[in-house]
């Protein structure tokens, strides 16, 4: 009797469940968008502003912080989504928040100087591409699964 043994090498990949690949994502985004603000408190008189009760532009209160909170939030939420909502509403939730996030991460950029501008493209483009990672991730899943439907239906 001839037993054979798959041996896989160290580095080979096990496959990763797209809604775990999802939750990942988001981790690293919602790390990434956190430090990049605690990282910005080093700026020149960032601390003095918000002291003096101004965060860039706008007063300190509690609809902005609330904002704020709205806005950390939403990435922390959507790692426990990613792997908890159903399999049709979880590549479409994905692909909506994450797109959202395009433009406000991006905006981030407003009001930086020549000075700071390499730190905020590093930081944004870092963000800019978790999130183009979730979309793309989240669509494929999408395209694959209405594939298998198509060929299940003949």
């Amino acid at each position: 009797m001839c037993t054979t043994l798959k041996t896989r090498a160290a580095l080979d990949v096990a496959s990763i469940p797209t809604p775990v690949k999802l939750a990942a994502a988001w981790t690293s985004f919602m790390f990434l968008y956190v430090y990049v603000d605690v990282l910005n408190f080093y700026k020149p008189h960032v601390v003095a502003g918000i002291l003096d009760g101004m965060v860039w532009q706008f007063e300190v209160n509690p609809p902005l912080l609330t904002g704020m909170l709205a806005s950390v939030m939403v990435p922390a939420v959507m790692i426990v989504l990613s792997v908890t909502l159903p399999p049709r509403a979880n590549p479409i939730v994905n692909v909506v928040v994450a797109s959202l996030y395009v433009p406000y991460s991006a905006f981030n950029i407003a009001g930086s100087t020549a000075e700071w501008l390499p730190f905020y493209v590093l930081s944004i483009g870092a963000e800019l591409a978790l999130l183009v990672f979730i979309v793309q991730r989240a669509w494929t899943s999408v395209s694959r699964r209405e594939a298998l439907v198509l060929r299940t239906d003949r």
